[in-house]
């Protein structure tokens, strides 16, 4: 079954849905999740997607809490090229979604002239770069302060933006897990509809305000360090911490898999 075939009122997770590393992914090709958002409609009822990558992976196994955000998703997309191909020779072979890939496509075939498009930027030149680039689109754009992680009433501003719109899509783009919270908090109030997208960096690669590993390195699962030498002080730390707690993961993920068929 193909997400395609899912009601789009169905409240449970699709059925293509297990588990790798800790984090939910669901079996799905990028076409299905294309023809499935060309088919969502404002007025459905709310749901999110979100594009885990090895840093959501990281998060998760630290903070297990998290786990309700991404086991509540629509879509639970994998963004990672490494643990794409890990799960290849572990689980059997994932659908591959990156979200800027996604998120690109979003903008460039699925949403049409007139549509009314939400948006929760991460600052003030992505809003105004989105409203340039997409003259024909009518978005209506939040821009949360800095340091919105800890700010549960600039948290709570960002839900209450988003409930008030009756916008075909929303995109969420102010990092994790601060984006799929939000989303999650929204999908719970009543009435809401719409579908949500949760898209990291993906509105600032579409842009250029920062630059996308070239294709080779994205076909060699290399864009991690392209980007890690495109921001080595913001993000050294971050893929350096997170490379023991992965290889552990994966530790533990074999070991269940010889259990099982044991």
């Amino acid at each position: 079954m193909t997400v395609t075939d899912l009601p789009h009122d169905v409240l449970r997770p699709p059925p293509t849905r297990s588990e790798f590393l800790g984090m939910p992914f669901d079996r799905v090709t990028f076409v299905d999740v294309l023809a499935a958002m060309s088919a969502r409609r404002s007025d459905q009822p709310l749901r999110y997607v979100v594009t885990p990558n090895v840093d959501h992976v990281v998060k998760l196994s630290r903070e297990r809490k998290l786990a309700f955000i991404y086991d509540d998703a629509w879509l639970c997309l994998c963004d990672s090229k490494p643990i794409w191909a890990m799960s290849r020779y572990l689980r059997g072979d994932f659908g591959h979604v990156t979200g800027s890939d996604l998120t690109a496509r979003m903008f460039g075939s699925v949403l049409r002239p007139g549509d009314e498009v939400a948006l929760v930027a991460g600052s003030e030149e992505i809003a105004k770069g989105m409203a340039n680039r997409y003259p024909d689109l009518r978005f209506r754009i939040h821009v949360p302060p800095a340091g919105i992680a800890a700010n549960r009433d600039a948290l709570k501003a960002c839900v209450d933006f988003l409930a008030a719109q009756q916008s075909r899509f929303a995109f969420i783009a102010i990092g994790a897990p601060q984006s799929e919270f939000i989303a999650h908090t929204w999908s719970r109030r009543p009435g809401a509809t719409g579908t949500a997208l949760c898209v990291g960096a993906s509105l600032e690669f579409m842009l250029g305000l920062k630059q996308r590993a070239p294709q080779w390195m994205r076909g060699l699962g290399l864009e991690w360090l392209h980007r890690l030498l495109s921001e080595p002080r913001r993000l050294w730390r971050r893929y350096v911490l997170a490379v023991v707690p992965l290889a552990g993961l994966v530790v533990t993920d074999i070991r269940r898999s010889i259990t099982q068929r044991v």
